[in-house]
């Protein structure tokens, strides 16, 4: 790839903390090579030719744009049948979604539709979304299970991510969700739930290598601190890593229990004190914030960004794309709410956006940045601009390159 304005390489350790947040690495001028999905030459485009033999490989020209890694989207609700329109005409007419979900609507709504589902329904409509994801520069993701909330429904679901994952270009990393939410049949027995999730559910999806990551959704009148560290010790113990729902709706204690856990990430934390911020920040638990939810679910407030910068946590940002809260499945919708919304510098949303938010997948390895060895996931940009990439509307993406191969 030559003729590139500005190479937005974010090369470097990971995660990228306080001011190293605003770094991007950026190379004027620059080109990049890849090699069998691979990166084999990052740097000046002086020195291509002495670096790498090019004659027989396929050249993009970048027009002058700007090049930046791949997005990485590390909290998606991907996986669902069915919808929930009119609890979104209910929240746009003023009724919070806390009510919504106290009446049997939210997250279990869209069970019944899941359940109901194939794998192979379940997997076709996995990969239109995922279509969606590509179009807005996504090249990786994380896709969590969580509407089936029964076993066989679960591992439906978590069947048809494996499916989608050897099916489509972005890589997928799976997450087990089961503790989403206390299904309905269940409200009034949640301990005998709770013990399914446990003894059953986990068990067999670490059995069947289905999920990378477990998750649960800690918070008030869903699952409690103590309930959420019985599962996931229970899942650490199966081999899963953890990921943990935290402070979105009020301060539940779930960033404390992530930080003491030694979750890979917590999610949300539109509640987190500064207590919470420092205990993640020490803990190296990397704080996934979801602006576009908080925006669709018109929560009236957003995660304290600034806070958690300033006290040295990992910043990631993700899109929660989801059939209730996260209707959209762009990672620029995401940064631009990020910094309109929560104060995020564009260089500290970019930052968020790939690299840490590989690191809250663990897969910073592999993606997040422009670097020789790892994979040839980039985006070529429309014009030099950065900020255009925060224009709602158009993304200023004119092609996805994925693993080498030019995808969008």
């Amino acid at each position: 790839m030559r003729n590139i304005s500005s190479l937005v390489t974010v090369a470097g350790p990971a995660p990228r903390t306080g001011a190293a947040m605003r770094d991007l690495g950026l190379i004027a001028n620059g080109a990049l090579a890849a090699q069998r999905g691979r990166l084999v030459f990052v740097g000046h485009e002086r020195d291509l030719e002495s670096a790498v033999s090019a004659s027989s490989a396929q050249t993009i020209d970048a027009e002058g744009g700007a090049v930046m890694p791949g997005f990485v989207d590390p909290h998606t609700h991907l996986v669902f049948a069915g919808d929930r329109d009119d609890e979104l005409r209910r929240r746009l007419a003023g009724v919070p979604y806390a009510q919504i979900a106290a009446e049997g609507g939210g997250i279990v709504r869209s069970v019944a539709g899941t359940r109901a589902a194939s794998v192979e329904e379940l997997t076709a409509g996995l990969v239109g979304r995922l279509d969606e994801l590509l179009r807005n520069g996504t090249t990786t993701a994380e896709v969590k299970s969580g509407y089936g909330l029964e076993t066989a429904a679960e591992l439906r679901c978590l069947e048809a991510i494996r499916a989608a994952n050897a099916a489509h270009p972005i890589d997928l990393v799976p997450t087990f969700l089961g503790a989403h939410e206390v299904p309905l049949e269940y409200r009034k027995k949640r301990e005998r739930y709770i013990e399914i999730v446990i003894r059953e559910m986990i068990p067999e999806v670490a059995r069947r290598g289905l999920a990378r990551f477990c998750d649960v959704f800690c918070e008030k009148d869903v699952f409690s601190v103590a309930e959420s560290r019985a599962i996931l010790e229970a899942a650490s113990a199966s081999g899963m890593a953890l990921r943990l729902h935290a402070d979105e709706l009020a301060n539940s204690g779930g960033a404390q229990l992530a930080a003491e856990l030694g979750a890979r990430s917590a999610d949300h934390l539109i509640h987190a004190s500064q207590a919470d911020c420092r205990a993640l920040a020490e803990a190296s638990c990397a704080a996934t914030l979801l602006p576009a939810a908080a925006f669709y679910l018109k929560l009236g407030r957003y995660a304290p960004a600034r806070t958690l910068i300033e006290a040295g946590a990992a910043v990631a940002l993700a899109t929660d794309a989801n059939p209730g809260g996260g209707l959209s499945p762009s990672m620029p919708f995401a940064m631009t709410v990020a910094c309109f919304g929560m104060g995020m510098a564009l260089e500290e949303a970019l930052v968020a956006a790939t690299i840490n938010a590989a690191f809250s997948l663990d897969v910073h390895a592999d993606v997040g940045s422009l670097e020789v060895g790892k994979r040839a996931d980039c985006l070529v940009l429309r014009s030099p601009r950065l900020l255009d990439l925060l224009r709602v509307g158009s993304t200023g993406i004119r092609s996805v390159v994925k693993d080498g191969k030019v995808a969008i």
